[in-house]
């Protein structure tokens, strides 16, 4: 499936069967695609977190108000962002760079996170929606369904998880085979009302 393919074909989807399972190579797949998703500086500062521990997705299920794709979807990813990834070894980012873009580019991270905490955490969101998008396109051009979400409690996910103090939580992405017919397009508005030129 080409790209234009996926992106009006991709439904966010809240009934999967789940007797469906992918493989492990499916898996690998789809976040090996995943993790190509661009970030500010290449920090990489997304986390996915594949859930498969059955309990862990059942009380998962309950912080996110027993939304059914939670546990039928064959695949749970919850998305999160290392908010210090900034700050944590940046040269590996760079390791096959030569020497003068390493010089340039280690300070220029540093000059453009450092002490700015809301700078550090609207990044590490952006990089995670990009990714979230690159997972959903993905696996619907390998055949699957997926669903975003957001509809849960946050404090409550962030302790099953065992969430790490320097990250925070983006979304999950709940992907499978879905049951049924997809659901309409939903309404878009005209490009006329959302396109701007130039300014206001």
């Amino acid at each position: 499936m080409n790209v234009p393919s996926a992106i009006l074909e991709r439904r966010a989807v809240r009934q999967f069967d789940p007797a469906h399972e992918m493989t492990p190579e499916e898996t690998e797949q789809l976040l090996s695609l995943a993790v190509r998703s661009p970030t500010a500086f290449n920090i990489q500062n997304w986390r996915f977190v594949v859930v498969r521990d059955p309990g862990v997705r059942q009380a998962l299920r309950e912080a996110a108000w027993n939304q059914e794709q939670v546990t039928d979807a064959a695949l749970l990813i919850i998305l999160c962002a290392d908010l210090k990834a900034w700050n944590k070894e940046p040269l590996r980012y760079w390791r096959s760079a030569p020497e003068p873009v390493q010089e340039f580019i280690v300070p220029a991270i540093r000059r453009y996170y450092d002490g700015l905490d809301q700078v550090q955490r609207d990044e590490a969101m952006r990089s995670c929606g990009i990714a979230a998008q690159t997972l959903m396109l993905a696996a619907k051009s390998m055949g699957y369904d997926s669903c975003p979400m957001d509809g849960f409690d946050y404090d409550a996910v962030a302790e099953l998880i065992h969430l790490p103090e320097d990250h925070a939580i983006c979304m999950f992405v709940a992907i499978g085979k879905a049951t049924g017919e997809p659901p309409p397009p939903s309404d878009k508005l005209p490009i006329g009302d959302v396109v701007r030129y130039d300014s206001f």
